[in-house]
């Protein structure tokens, strides 16, 4: 039996472009290359507070048959979020939370550095990383045909370079030691 794992976006509309071939990714580098990832889209997410409110709502009766929940925020509105997981945990939901620096476009954005016009820490610091540098990145580099934009394509080229992603973002190499953990746990 595989691995179901529930991935819950601030907004699914494009994250979800770049948060499934990473999941998915990461999954199979933990010897779980057949687990089904699903990216919450009902109900429909539409920023962090509507997220958490999902998350602390029904999604359960929905949703209790994935036996993990990821919630990958954008970390520029976050704050320490294991509240919310431990009291999803108490309610029986094994929740990791992931908040990307500063936003989950900086993760596609980790393997494309050479091409950006400002600094690798300028780009984990950038107050309008989305605004003013991944959609000037997108209309030079992405696919304005494809639903993603592009982002999908360029996703999985960042993952061609797997451990050089996570060398540059230290919270993917956390949530990546946190799901073996729940793996070995959970075996």
């Amino acid at each position: 039996m595989s691995l179901h794992v529930l991935v819950i976006p601030e907004d699914p509309t494009y994250n979800g472009y770049i948060l499934q071939p990473l999941v998915e990714r990461m999954l199979e580098e933990l010897g779980k290359p057949k687990a089904h990832v699903k990216i919450l889209a009902d109900p429909k997410t539409n920023g962090y507070a509507h997220a958490i409110s999902v998350i602390r709502g029904n999604l359960f009766g929905q949703y209790k048959h994935f036996p993990l929940w990821l919630f990958l925020p954008d970390g520029d509105r976050t704050s320490d979020l294991k509240w919310l997981e431990s009291e999803l945990m108490g309610r029986g939901v094994h929740l990791l939370c992931c908040a990307a620096q500063p936003e989950v476009e900086a993760w596609l954005l980790a393997g494309h550095r050479d091409k950006l016009s400002i600094s690798w820490p300028d780009v984990r610091q950038h107050p309008r990383l989305k605004e003013d540098v991944f959609e000037p990145f997108l209309k030079l580099f992405g696919d304005p045909r494809s639903a993603s934009g592009g982002r999908e394509e360029l996703t999985s080229a960042t993952l061609r370079n797997y451990r050089g992603l996570l060398s540059v973002c230290p919270e993917l190499a956390e949530l990546e030691d946190r799901l073996r953990a729940f793996l070995s746990q959970n075996a």
